[in-house]
């Protein structure tokens, strides 16, 4: 049985597509640039938050000074409009309510910026005790780099071998293996299925069911 269950936060606990869009719409329009439909925000989404700017932002219109005034709107909103669109997806607070009841250590490694990812896990899973829940934080490379899941795995005392990372795209992919875990790719999230293939991860869902399954295997 695994002891350790890893969580990306955005495509993988929580479909926060229709939020986030939203938000970096009401930023764009506030500089002066076009806005997207939301299904194309299920590409942008992944890499931290300036990553999603750059995306969003047109052709020839990706500039640090850009991206730093689309990130100043999107924050004054998406602070105060994040759950108004964002829900757990079906059968992940019953999910992690039965790995709580079991005893493992649960964690989040998300590259959604540190308050916005506290903020999110207290609305929604106020009733689950992560043991640790990381963001996008200064100073700490955002995945696929394995350094979030270094640090999770120090401070619970978890073994590589012990632990399960579950996510939803190819940037969660590449950080199992750079951080030598078993991968869980759920198919549900933001990413298509072929995507996380390519991966070859140990382990592909269709519903958080399975995931429970695979940690009593």
């Amino acid at each position: 049985m695994k002891s350790l269950i890893i969580f990306d936060l955005d495509g993988t606990l929580l479909d926060t597509v229709a939020d986030l869009a939203a938000s970096t719409n009401h930023a764009l329009t506030k500089c002066g640039f076009p806005t997207h439909e939301v299904e194309a925000y299920r590409l942008f989404i992944g890499n931290g938050i300036n990553t999603l700017f750059e995306r969003a932002l047109p052709k020839g219109q990706k500039t640090a000074d850009n991206v730093w005034d689309v990130r100043k709107h999107f924050l004054e909103y998406y602070n105060e409009h994040n759950a108004e669109l964002t829900a757990p997806y079906k059968g992940i607070p019953e999910l992690l309510e039965n790995l709580q009841e079991a005893g493992c250590k649960l964690a989040v490694a998300s590259n959604k910026y540190q308050s916005g990812t506290e903020s999110l896990i207290n609305r929604f899973f106020s009733d689950i005790n992560f043991d640790v829940v990381f963001g996008q934080r200064e100073g700490i490379p955002v995945k696929p780099d394995p350094a979030i899941v270094n640090q999770i795995l120090e401070i619970t005392k978890t073994d590589k071998t012990e632990t399960l990372y579950v996510g939803d795209s190819g940037v969660d992919m590449q950080t199992t293996i750079n951080a030598g875990v078993d991968a869980v790719a759920v198919t549900w999230g933001f990413r298509p299925k072929l995507e996380l293939e390519a991966f070859h991860p140990k382990y592909m869902v269709n519903k958080p069911e399975e995931i429970w399954e695979i940690v009593n295997s």
